[in-house]
Order: C-alpha cells, then structure tokens, then sequence
C-alpha cells in the first residue's frame, strides 16, 4: 500500500471512525483502525463489537485530488497513537507506505514516523444487512430526538436494557422513548411514506446514539437508517454507522402516563427553569435535590427549597393558565431541569393527578413530546 492523502480530509474520517473504538477491549485488533486502499480511495473502519464505522474518502471529490494511489493495500493501525500523531503533522499532505511485516511509513514535509502494522485479515467483517427497508429523515430532526429522550436513560449496567433508547415505527410515527425508572422521555416524529415499514422493540445504548449524533452534520442532511434483526445501520453521506440492537424486551411504559388530570398549569418555560436552578442550589446541598412546588391562592405557584446548614429560598411564578384542583408536590430538580434544558417551546404544561402521582410535562408547541417525573413523599 502506497499513498498521498490530504491531511485534512484523513484527519476529518479519523475523527468519525475513532467513536467506534474502545479503550476496554481485550482484542488487540480492535485498539487499531483498518485502511483499505483501492483506486477508488481510502475506507476507514473501526469496532468495538458494540458499534462499528465505516468512512470512505473519494480519491476525488469535485474535480480536486484528495488522494493518490500508487498500491492499494491494506493494514491495521494502533489508534491511539495514529489519532494524536495526525493531527500534529506539519504538512497538508501525508505520504504513507506499509512494507514487509505491515511496517508502516508516514511522511509530512520533514517528519517522518514509523509504526507498526497489524494484520487487516485479523479485523472482524462488518454486519451483512439487507437493506430491504430504509427509512429516511433529516439529521437535525433525529439529533433533537436523541438529545430529547437520551438524558432519560439509566446508567445502572444491571438494566442493560434501560441503558438504551426504544424505538417504534407504526403508521407512519416514528417514536423514541426513554426512561431509569424514576423519569421517562417520549419524542415522536411524522415520517411521510413510511407506510411499508414498521417495527417495534428495537432498542439501541443511549451512549451509541450520543455518539451518532456527533457525526450527523450541522447541515440538513437525510440520514438512512436499516434496521436488521440484530443491528441497525445509519448511512450519513460517506459514513457508515453500524450499532448492535439491545437484547431483551423493554418495559411497557404506557401504563405509567395518566389520561385525566386533576391540576393542569401553564407556566413560562424560561421563568420556571430559571426558579427551579435557583431552588437547586439549595437543594442539592442537602443531596437529595427536592424542590417543592405549590399552588397559591392568588392562582400563582410557589417553587422553594431549604438547606439545614444553608438556609431557605422561596419564590412565586406567574402562571399563564391554572386549571383544578390546588396542588402541593416535591420532585427532583435536577431531573426536571434536563427536561426543561431540551425543551425548545416557550410555555410548558404540568400536570398533575395527586401528590404521589406522576408528574407530566407537555411542551406547549411539541404536541409529539411528553416527559414524565415521579415525585418525592417528604414529611414536611
């Protein structure tokens, strides 16, 4: 294998591919990344059993030259040291060449390293998907999906299959929902022409699409997803992004979200997470971070909190709309504060059915968003 490739071009796929590699794995094939050579251009691969990414580099794009291939070839490289060591090359072009034994040489205007090579044979065989059915949607519109259900996931490996985020496709709805126990996260989505394709279950790590999302780019571009019996592909312009489907089946949470109310307040989103961050400072030196919050007579609610060593903080908020009963509830406030950091609409509704109900959170303008706290019981 012998090559000229543009730095910035190979630093950019490093960066994709390198989400895939794990510091944890046994396998010593799997610390490095595998370089596939042909006339074609350059494929980048790495795994971690979990997930797996592929990156290719046209050898030109738009009439420019961005790699020259004198042999194809292949090898596999150590990644720790392959990332680090790109990104500090002095010129905008490196030269590559893998010898006898997978010796491995780099170039960039007078620096010149020598790594050693793996065996690419040894790299596992990406998953063979069938790509029967694929549904598409724009790359903002699946970020803001994942960033509004992910926060709600458990972190506790004893629930492997908590840790990761449902999906479900009937009807042409797309929806996503995510829940520890304690919260739950539901964010649904329309996707015209999907009528073909349903499926139900498919439950995929939080951690895994954290991770998706930093490769989808700012720009609006149509991610295609295939989902396997085993695995689900993302196709995002010239990078594939393999993930393994959870095992198990995820809890029916449906069961859990009232239908009727008893207390319903509209509230400024913006106002009542600024009152709550406020309340939180108190309240997490107590470690328990409890935040009360109260109707008034005034029809106006009463958010406070209180630290034994600190002190107290109360305060009212204006209420937009109040309708039922009056109401007195304690929560944890730094899991509504995740929520209110995702929401994007102005006015938020929370509603009630009891002290020791759950409480529900509806954006005002994202009828396809519902979260759910459970509340504290306190003595006082």
């Amino acid at each position: 294998m012998k090559i000229s490739i543009l730095k910035n071009e190979l630093n950019e796929s490093i960066g994709h591919v390198s989400k895939a590699i794990s510091s944890r794995t046994t396998i010593p094939i799997l610390t490095g990344i595998k370089f596939e050579v042909s006339h074609q251009g350059v494929t980048l691969t790495a795994s971690d059993t979990d997930i797996s990414i592929q990156s290719f580099i046209p050898a030109e794009n738009d009439s420019h030259t961005i790699v020259k291939v004198e042999q194809p070839g292949s090898v596999v490289l150590p990644a720790k040291f392959f990332v680090e060591i790109i990104k500090k090359l002095p010129s905008k072009e490196i030269h590559m060449e893998v010898k006898e034994g997978f010796q491995t040489y780099i170039s960039s205007g007078s620096t010149e390293i020598q790594i050693v090579g793996l065996d690419p044979e040894e790299f596992p065989v990406l998953p063979n998907i069938e790509e029967n059915e694929t549904i598409s949607l724009p790359g903002d519109l699946l970020k803001n999906m994942i960033k509004q259900t992910a926060f709600s996931i458990s972190t506790q490996e004893t629930t492997p299959i908590l840790t990761g985020i449902l999906w479900n496709l009937a009807n042409n709805e797309f929806k996503f929902t995510a829940t520890d126990r304690h919260r739950l996260a539901t964010r649904a989505a329309h996707l015209e022409g999907t009528e073909s394709v349903q499926f139900s279950n498919v439950v995929i790590a939080g951690k895994t699409l954290n991770e998706l999302s930093k490769i989808i780019p700012d720009q609006n571009m149509l991610v295609d997803i295939v989902v396997a019996d085993n695995q689900v592909l993302f196709k995002i312009d010239k990078v594939l992004f393999y993930s393994r489907i959870l095992d198990g089946i995820y809890p029916d949470t449906s069961r859990i979200i009232p239908t009727t109310y008893k207390t319903e307040l509209t509230l400024d989103t913006k106002k009542l997470s600024e009152s709550i961050d406020r309340a939180y400072l108190l309240s997490r030196e107590e470690k328990t971070n409890i935040v009360r919050m109260q109707t008034l007579d005034n029809g106006d609610v009463e958010i406070s909190s209180s630290s034994s060593e600190l002190g107290k903080v109360r305060e009212e908020l204006e209420v937009i709309d109040f309708k039922g009963e009056p109401l007195k509830i304690s929560f944890n406030s730094k899991y509504m504060l995740d929520v209110l950091k995702v929401v994007e609409s102005e006015q938020l509704v929370i509603a009630f059915t009891g002290m020791m109900s759950p409480i529900i959170l509806r954006p005002l303008d994202e009828s396809r968003s519902l979260y759910v706290i459970l509340p504290y019981r306190t003595t006082n």
